[in-house]
Parts: structure tokens; C-alpha cells; sequence
């Protein structure tokens, strides 16, 4: 791996945690991460991960999938019943739909798979921290959001309906709000991809539709004929809040 001169360096010393069993590999990625002004630890199981989250608390986790004893998949479910919100860049050779859907459901923020350029991995991370930079402060009037008849707590990251607390990941929580704040007009789905994923320019990539199926399951009476997260053909989702 070569490193692109061209990337611009973060402002302030963002934490990086490299979790990656191949130790040139994980090497590779963190000298080109430190040049770039990171600052990178590394990790080479999955249960090492947690001790390594509680002493140096990064800000991004590069996370491979397939590790030794505790998966990558296993691995991230935990953190986020852990209740953890960290930017997650799951970094894998397994490159199949299902396994993309699979760790966006699972609460992944982006999914890059190998082999891959380090350009473009440095790109996803400086996306995705500046979209979380750039994500305006919680009004009190949308700590609590009714939706149907569900309301979302904000604070603690759920979806409350029937009297039972239903966990929403990270990603689903922030499309959530980004749909709510703009109720009843078309959102785009590149729209979305810029404002939750910090994409720019036309990104093609199923990455919203996931994320609405799993919000669709956890608001809707009937997911399959949804009545509050509804698809406007051929532009985009609408919510009727």
C-alpha cells in the first residue's frame, strides 16, 4: 500500500482502532493512517477488542470479518448492545450482498471490501467523521418523535410501540430523524446517503433500502404494505409522521 499524498489530514487526533488477524495487513494500514495524522492502535481477535475499546475509546473501528474465535459480525452486535455508537468500517474480502446487508443490519457504518485502495479507505473514514462533525445538535422537540404509534426515544436509542423497547441501531436512529425532519416530502436516497452516510455526488448502493426494511420491520404493523415509511417510485421515501 502506497500513501495518497493527496488526502487531507484530520484537524485534531482521531482514534483509530485497526482490528485485522493479518499482521502485515493490519501493519500496512496503520502506517498509512499515521501519516495521514491518526492515531492507530491494533487489534488482532475479536475478543481483543473490547479491552482495547475501554483503554483508548476510538473514535472509527476498521473491522475485519473473518477472525480468529469471535467473528467480526460478533464482534460489532456487541458493541452496539453495548450500547457503543462508534464509526465502523467493516473491511472484508467477503464481498457478497448478503454479507453487506448482513453488517449494515448489523450496525456497520460502511463496508469496503478487499482487495482494496488505500485512498479510498481514507475517503470512507473522512466521510464518515465528517458527517458525524456536521450533525446538528438534537432539538428538545425531537427527543421524543411519534411516528404512528410508536414514539422514538431519542436518548436511549429505541423505538418505543406496544409498551416493549425495541433497540435501533446508530444508522437507523440517524435515518430515522433525517426522514422525521423532513415529514411528509420526498427524500432522495442519495439525499439520505449524503445526510447518514456522508456521501457525495451520486453514490449508487442498496445501503438506504437495507436500512429502510429493518425500519420498516421494527415501525410497521404490516412491513410489507407500510402505511409511515412509504416509497415514492422512482424518487425516494416519504415519511407520514
Amino acid at each position: 500500500m502506497t500513501h495518497p499524498a493527496s488526502a487531507s489530514r484530520p484537524s485534531a487526533a482521531v482514534k483509530i482502532l485497526v482490528v485485522e488477524d493479518e499482521r502485515d495487513l493490519a501493519l500496512g494500514i496503520r502506517a498509512n493512517l499515521e501519516v495521514e495524522g491518526y492515531e492507530v492502535s491494533i487489534a488482532n481477535t475479536g475478543e481483543a477488542v473490547f479491552a482495547e475499546v475501554s483503554r483508548s475509546n476510538p473514535d472509527v473501528i476498521i473491522l475485519d470479518l473473518m477472525l480468529p474465535g469471535m467473528s467480526g459480525y460478533d464482534v460489532l452486535a456487541q458493541l452496539r448492545r453495548d450500547g457503543s455508537d462508534v464509526l465502523v468500517v467493516i473491511l472484508s474480502a467477503r464481498g457478497e450482498e448478503i454479507d453487506k446487508v448482513r453488517g449494515f443490519r448489523t450496525g456497520a457504518d460502511d463496508y469496503v471490501t478487499k482487495p482494496f485502495g488505500v485512498m479510498e479507505l481514507l475517503a470512507r473514514i473522512q466521510a464518515l467523521l465528517r458527517r458525524r462533525a456536521a450533525a446538528p445538535q438534537m432539538s428538545p422537540a425531537l427527543a421524543f418523535a411519534r411516528i404512528g404509534d410508536a414514539t422514538v426515544d431519542v436518548t436511549r436509542q429505541a423505538l418505543i410501540r406496544d409498551g416493549q423497547e425495541i433497540p435501533l441501531t446508530p444508522k437507523e436512529l440517524a435515518l430515522l430523524l433525517a426522514l422525521y425532519r423532513k415529514a411528509d416530502r420526498i427524500v432522495t436516497r442519495q439525499d439520505l446517503l449524503r445526510e447518514v452516510w456522508g456521501y457525495a455526488g451520486d453514490v449508487t448502493s442498496r445501503t438506504v433500502d437495507v436500512h429502510i426494511a429493518e425500519l420498516r420491520r421494527k415501525i410497521e404493523a404490516d412491513p410489507a404494505n407500510p402505511k409511515h415509511i412509504v416509497t415514492v417510485w422512482r424518487a425516494g421515501y416519504r415519511l407520514r409522521a
